[in-house]
């Protein structure tokens, strides 16, 4: 907005002849409404020189783009990972190719009992049997006796903290009798003395 005959845009810009220029300078004297508006264009180019000059891009890319899209193999990768039926089918499949390949190549454990009397099977039996018990009771055993141990520990502890206990309450029983006693010799002695 400007009240002068001339632009003050043309005057910021150095766009007018001499004569035009001494015109509106002796209006820009005059008229304060003008003088702010030159005061803002002036604050406009100086913000405008603060900011770093960027190149501008040789190509400007859309989304669209080819260039933007992923490789083929990376589609298919996202569209498989993406979709749960197809891993679901996919874990299936392999679930079932594992269970195959193990029923088929497994050789199954045969037990051989040729030659062996049933009493020879009892014996084997007892003695398995026997030998776990014993490292049953072995542990057990091990494991009671460290019950015991810490248990014993734990005793000694706590009856050397009553024990310190004892003591403390000893020791302050002392202090409050002495206490006591002060006091009284100091009250006998303030009372002979009236």
């Amino acid at each position: 907005m400007t009240c002068s005959p001339f632009d003050l845009n043309d005057y910021f810009l150095k766009e007018l002849p001499e004569a035009g220029r001494r015109q509106v300078e002796a209006h820009l004297r005059e008229c304060g409404g003008c003088r702010e508006e030159l005061e803002r264009l002036r604050l406009t180019e100086a913000t405008l020189f603060a900011l770093r000059e960027e190149e501008i891009p040789q190509r400007i890319a859309f989304v669209s783009d080819k260039v933007f899209e992923p490789a083929p193999w990376r589609r298919a990768l996202a569209a498989f990972w993406g979709s749960a039926a197809r891993l679901g089918f996919a874990s299936a499949a392999m679930l079932s190719a594992a269970i195959l390949f193990a029923a088929l190549y497994r050789a199954p454990a045969r037990v051989t009992t040729a030659g062996i009397t049933p009493a020879e099977v009892q014996a084997q039996i007892k003695a398995a049997v026997d030998q776990a018990v014993h490292e049953s009771e072995a542990r057990e055993s091990d494991r009671t006796e460290k019950l015991v141990a810490d248990l014993l520990n734990r005793e000694k502890a706590e009856s050397k903290m009553l024990a310190s206990a004892q003591d403390y309450v000893h020791y302050q029983d002392l202090r409050l009798a002495a206490a006591a006693s002060q006091q009284y010799r100091q009250s006998s002695y303030q009372g002979g003395a009236q």
